[in-house]
């Protein structure tokens, strides 16, 4: 039998849409945003972009993903911003991810993507993540199941309004500050303001197998 992960509920978060229009700020020398008073570094910005390139070059529909990430920094930015909310969220929560639940969970999306190579292929396909970041979003789905969990959410569209002003909540404690050359952080979208990821998917156990099938 199928089930669902809440990988599915952070994939609509990020994909919320419409958004609100950017707003000015003080720029950040060497700093893409301030997060909770903590720095993503422009260039840890450009080195995950460039791993993701590296990916996509490297790949028989290069020309295609490439042309469908054009907007990847800000991809990138979205994603690194929303992941320490996440972060937060569970740290209030007293949730946390071990690295063998991230193992152990890496390994059932693997098996129902049809292996390794099938699921690196599908990530990258459809969410512009480079192998070497396959971890990072396995974590945030452990702890989004987790705070799911604790907190009774269920993956309904009632459910997903809960999660949403739970994340909100917590992004706007986080005080997120991003460089104006990025766009502004809107925290009811809990995303850039400027940033419109038509190409983000959610994806489920069910969807990675089927598609592994196919």
């Amino acid at each position: 039998m199928h089930r669902r992960t809440a990988l599915s509920v952070s994939a609509a978060l990020l994909a919320a849409a419409p958004l609100l229009a950017a707003c000015g700020g003080e720029p950040h020398p060497g700093a893409a945003a301030v997060v909770g008073g903590e720095r993503i570094e422009v260039s840890s910005l450009q080195a995950q972009v460039r791993d993701v390139r590296t990916a996509q070059q490297a790949s028989p529909q290069a020309a295609e993903l490439i042309q469908a990430t054009g907007d990847l920094s800000r991809e990138k930015l979205n994603v690194m911003i929303f992941d320490k909310v996440v972060d937060k969220v569970a740290a209030d929560n007293g949730i946390t991810a071990s690295r063998g639940e991230i193992q152990k969970a890496r390994a059932e999306f693997a098996e129902q993507s049809g292996g390794e190579t099938q699921l690196a292929a599908m990530l990258l396909q459809q969410q512009g993540i480079a192998p070497d970041q396959i971890d990072t979003v396995v974590r945030r789905t452990v702890l989004m199941n987790k705070i799911a969990a604790k907190l009774g959410i269920a993956n309904t569209p009632e459910g997903q309004q809960k999660l949403t002003e739970i994340f909100t909540a917590a992004s706007k404690e986080l005080d997120i500050d991003v460089n104006p050359r990025f766009g502004a952080w809107d925290d009811k979208k809990i995303q850039l303001g400027t940033y419109t990821p038509s190409w983000v998917r959610p994806i489920t156990q069910d969807q990675a197998a089927a598609e592994a099938g196919a």
